[in-house]
Parts: C-alpha cells; structure tokens; sequence
C-alpha cells in the first residue's frame, strides 16, 4: 500500500466530524461540477442508520487542524471519498482507493465502487488504477418554470403525505422496487426511518404515498428542499410492480414537485441510472439531464 505524504495524520471519522466532511465535500464538488449538490443533512443521515460503523468503516486524513481527505465504506461495496482540490496530485486519492480495497477484503467484499462525475479527476485516477465502470447515473432537473404533465389517477387512488403507520409498508415498496435491480441486501426499517424521518430538517410532507382503492401503499416519493430552498429533490421514488403503467409514477413526480413549489423551490431534481432504465420516462415528461455521473469499481477477488 503506499504511503501517504509526510505531515498528514489519520483517524477514523467521528460524527461531530460531519460539517467537516461537508465542507470538504463541497469543496470538491464545486471544482469538479461547478456547484454544491451535497448537504450536511446527507452525510448526518446516513451516520445515523443503525447498520452502519462509522468508526471502523471510515477514515480522516488531516493536514495540521484541516480535514483533507476521508473515505468510508457503507454495506458492503458502496464506498463514498473526497480529496480537497488543493491537495490534489499528492497521492492521497491513490491511498485512500488501496485503504478501501483493504477494508473491503477484511469484511469479505468482492467489490468496491463509488460514484465520480464523469471526466473528474476521480474519474480519471480511478480508471489510471483499475477501475471499471460498473453504471452511469445522471441528475436531472426540471427547467424553471416547467410543469410536469398530470397523469389522471385510477379512480378512487390518492396521492397524500404518508401517515407515520404507513412506515412500514412505504418502505416495503421502495425496498422491492429498487432490488429487482440492485444487488444489496435488503435495507432495515431502521436505516429507512433514519434516512428519512431522522434526516434533519424533515417534515411529514417529504414523504408521499400513492394509494389504492382500498387504502393500500402503491407507490411511494421522498422529496427534500436544499439547505437554501430553491430546489426540491426526489431522492426515492417507487411504484409496485402489479400497479405499474397506470401513471402513478407521474402522479407521484406531479404532486412531488407541486409540494416542493409550494414550500418554496424554484427548481426539481431527482436522479436515476442506467440500471433503471428510467431516464427515457423523465426525459418524456419534461426533465433534462444536468450532470452525469459514473460509477467506477474494482474487483477484489
């Protein structure tokens, strides 16, 4: 493994070090793709979720009293890492790509990936040291302005802020949309409510169900308001699979972004990938692509 430069120290990342990683994070976003995606509230939230060892899956490099890289691991291959722009050239993103591959060998992991914008230089290192591209993903967003087309629901369905006792069965139909094509284990209910429900800021509003005739969770859309209030993000949006080609998704993006306007937002956001195949169905009813992602992985067998 190489070494890091002299000087630097290391240490596994705290959660009183979250506005830390923000702040590092967002440095590096505002180089690599001109803007601040990340907030705060992102990187507290998923310290939050039960599963997740932030002490003995995480490292923090320091220069003196600067947090300037750090890299942690959640689950089993999903790696997240940020090197500051001006310490950039170092080798630090070299070192922390073989202490994640170390890491994941050590709990038994065939791979590791992250996500990069495409042509960073992340991107570039990563596939300097191997790396393969394992799907592209893209944000897109709603121009100013712009209506999504409403969609007529099937009658008697609804689409209305979710109750806290329909928990449990939102999370149900997120869960069994998004493994029909990701390869992880299935999410706790307890890593759910902290990612949502725990997430600061949160509001009953963020989270939206579409509902049956009889009262029964369909679909599902959790929508944010970035930390300065113009945008309104679909983070997860899901319909079950016997109800699908109805136009509940489309109902539910409608009533989304109209709930984020009504908050406030100027601008919608959501993201999807090319395991989805879902960017054709945004496109159609209106989004555009603003900023393309890939995600690189190593092998570790």
């Amino acid at each position: 493994m190489p070494a890091l430069p002299p000087g630097l120290t290391t240490r596994p990342l705290h959660k009183t070090d979250a506005h830390d990683v923000f702040v590092l994070m967002a440095a590096q976003e505002q180089a690599d793709i001109g803007e601040v995606a990340i907030e705060e509230a992102d990187i507290v939230s998923d310290w939050a979720r039960p599963s997740h060892d932030l002490g003995a899956r995480s490292v923090g490099v320091w220069d003196g009293d600067t947090l300037v890289a750090y890299a942690e691991l959640m689950g089993a291959d999903r790696a997240d890492t940020s090197v500051l722009p001006s310490h950039r050239g170092r080798g630090i993103g070299t070192w922390l790509a073989h202490w994640l591959q170390d890491l994941g060998r050590s709990i038994g992991s065939t791979v590791v990936g992250m996500p990069v914008p495409q042509g960073s230089p992340g991107d570039r290192l990563l596939e300097a040291l191997g790396y393969h591209v394992r799907w592209t993903s893209w944000v897109l967003r709603l121009p100013e302005g712009a209506t999504i087309p409403e969609r007529a629901l099937p009658e008697g369905y609804v689409v209305r802020a979710a109750q806290p006792e329909e928990m449990g069965a939102a999370h149900d139909v997120l869960e069994d949309a998004f493994l029909e094509w990701s390869v992880r284990p299935r999410e706790d209910l307890a890593d759910f409510e902290a990612a949502t429900t725990g997430r600061p800021g949160f509001e009953p509003w963020n989270l939206r169900v579409a509902l049956d005739a009889d009262g029964a969770v369909v679909g599902v859309s959790v929508v944010l308001v970035s930390d300065d209030g113009t945008t309104g993000y679909v983070d997860r949006v899901a319909v079950r699979r016997d109800q699908r080609h109805r136009g509940l998704a489309q109902a539910l993006l409608v009533d989304s972004f109209a709930e984020a306007r009504a908050h406030g937002t100027t601008t919608s956001e959501l993201s999807t990938d090319s395991r989805t195949g879902a960017l054709g169905l945004y496109e159609r009813v209106g989004m555009v692509v603003h900023s393309t992602w890939v995600n690189r992985a190593i092998d570790l067998t």
